[in-house]
């Protein structure tokens, strides 16, 4: 048995006119109502029930008759399980089963010539669904965070006032224990006799989203939660309680989910990077983090955001994302792939290059998916979010200093360590520092096929940025010798794009070729030549092959894949 999540029991459940459930507890308020009703009885009769009064003890045990309502409800408990199978309710959706049972009990008090208002029908048809819910099973309906529309402001209200009751008689330790199914039953019983005993009338599907906003605040993100398990969204950028944007093929909108406050943002902000070891707080106010499902998180709070805490997520997609698949949508063409495919199985050291949400992690992950099974690699990454399908993958992650501003482990320790780990490939999931040069030297040094990402405009200015990052590592080298490093290290540039239709396709494969002076030179093997847009607003363009012999033919005639290179590029 699991521990009981409700410390305090509420009332149980009680029917508009008196309770729906047999064992119904009664207070003092209502033993007084009842004590009056007999007496005024008695006072109608003559006085003769009052010598009956004064004696309660010696009182029949079924003393005051049921109202209508109540033998209505008598009625439907046996009637509604034989109205609806078992295998009709698990096979229904809930939404679609409450309507059934709300005109089930309207037809049923017609039938029986009781008058019934709608919220007496409301709260008998919520007692009698949770009752045959649970004769069938649990109510798999709240396994999964759904979408609720949070701007209903009887929900938000009812949700404000309810919250606080609910979290007097229940054992956090113990819900954090129970299934979300199992404890969504819980939660539902129990906000069904809250409302009942504040008085606040919600139908079945605010009622609903209710118990699922509650839910989302115990055991998720909260106003989060609906975006997160929504596959259409890519991205949510939180700016302050009350103004939320999300992504959804590659546009921006402003959603209807808002924070109550300040204070709960923040909260939501400090689980979301508490469960991964890190903090957020007035000493450090930014953070990198990651979710359970690897989608990468950023946090900045007060006094650095002037408006409120703004929280960045980049979701990490459930679906693997192939070079196949970026043909499919358009991101590149077969040839282009085909010449990825072959750069990847000859171990070139690749680097890819692109602006904020231009799809450079998706390449990456798209392009490490030809990473010979047997290898070992090596993963460093700021926040872990790359999904390599290898089965022999180390995954590293850098560390925040404590709060005494001691125990950081930068991206360079860790590409220093990954080193002596005997990796074939070391993959950094983004260049941003000094760790370049250490990357540099890894590519020349026997670790070929490393991979790895950096923010950039074109391939020129990709070479550029990683002359810059090598000069942050305080070396002082000349700016020769750095670029002779890029040369001989680095042997393709794919260069992605988020374009203005919110599609990301690959525009630039550049090959680095060598030096010429004091200049590394490059060629471009293929190039996305814009032509125009559909009637949809699609952009329209082709991949044009720059028809070149590649520099790393003989590394491709080396793996037997010269032939099919030449057919790639002809």
């Amino acid at each position: 048995m699991r521990n009981n999540p409700f410390a305090r029991k509420v009332a149980p459940r009680q029917r508009a006119s008196g309770g729906f459930g047999r064992a119904r507890e009664t207070g003092p308020r209502e033993e007084t109502a009842v004590e009056d009703e007999r007496l005024a009885t008695a006072a109608e009769g003559g006085g003769a029930d009052l010598l009956e009064v004064e004696h309660p003890a010696e009182q029949p045990a079924a003393a005051t008759a049921e109202s209508p309502v109540d033998r209505l409800a008598d009625f439907l408990e046996s009637e509604i399980k034989r109205h609806f199978t078992p295998e009709e309710v698990r096979m229904s959706q809930r939404d679609d089963l409450a309507v059934h049972v709300e005109e089930f009990v309207r037809k049923a008090a017609q039938e029986q010539g009781v008058e019934i208002s709608d919220a007496e029908v409301c709260d008998l048809a919520t007692y009698l669904l949770n009752d045959l819910i649970e004769s069938v099973g649990t109510d798999d309906d709240l396994l999964v965070p759904r979408p609720v529309n949070p701007g209903t402001d009887s929900v938000l209200d009812a949700k404000e006032r309810i919250q606080p009751l609910l979290m007097e008689h229940i054992d956090p330790q113990a819900a954090s224990e129970l299934p979300r199914t199992e404890l969504a039953d819980q939660v539902g019983d129990v906000v069904g006799e809250l409302l009942v005993q504040e008085k606040i009338h919600l139908n079945l599907k605010e009622q609903r989203d209710l118990v699922t906003l509650l839910l989302n605040d115990m055991l998720g993100l909260g106003p989060l939660e609906p975006l997160l398990a929504d596959d259409t969204v890519s991205d949510i950028m939180v700016n302050g309680p009350t103004q939320v944007y999300v992504e959804r093929g590659g546009k921006l909108e402003l959603t209807d989910v808002r924070f109550r406050d300040d204070r709960h943002l923040i909260n939501i902000a400090q689980r979301i990077v508490n469960a991964v070891g890190r903090r957020v707080d007035e000493t450090s106010p930014i953070c990198d983090a990651r979710l359970l499902d690897g989608s990468r998180v950023n946090v900045i709070i007060p006094p650095l955001a002037i408006d409120g805490a703004s929280i960045s997520i980049r979701k990490f997609s459930k679906k693997k994302i192939t070079l196949d698949k970026m043909i499919e949508f358009g991101s590149l063409s077969p040839r282009v792939a085909q010449l990825l495919k072959i750069a990847g199985a000859c171990r070139l050291n690749i680097l890819i290059s692109g602006g904020t949400g231009s799809g450079k992690t998706t390449m990456l992950n798209a392009i490490s998916r030809l990473i010979d099974r047997g290898e070992r690699i090596v993963t460093i990454e700021d926040a872990a979010e790359l999904q390599l399908q290898q089965p022999h993958v180390v995954r590293l992650e850098t560390r925040p200093p404590n709060l005494e501003g001691k125990g950081e482990i930068t991206m360079r320790d860790l590409v220093k360590n990954a080193l002596r780990m005997r990796p074939d490939r070391i993959i950094l999931g983004e260049v941003r520092g000094g760790e370049a040069i250490d990357m540099l030297q890894a590519m020349n040094t026997g670790h070929d096929g490393s991979m790895g990402t950096i923010h950039a405009n074109r391939p020129r200015e990709a070479l550029t940025r990683l002359e810059n990052m090598v000069n942050m590592a305080g070396l002082n080298l000349p700016p020769k010798a750095i670029r002779e490093q890029i040369a001989g290290a680095l042997d393709l540039i794919v260069q992605v794009s988020r374009m203005r239709d919110g599609g990301r396709r690959t525009v630039y494969v550049t090959e680095v070729v060598g030096m010429e002076g004091d200049v590394i030179t490059t060629q471009d093997l293929f190039r996305f030549e814009w032509k125009g847009q559909d009637e949809s607003g699609k952009l329209v363009g082709d991949w044009v092959s720059a028809g070149v012999r590649p520099h790393f033919m003989p590394r491709a005639e080396y793996f037997g894949l010269g032939r099919t290179l030449m057919q790639v590029m002809s």
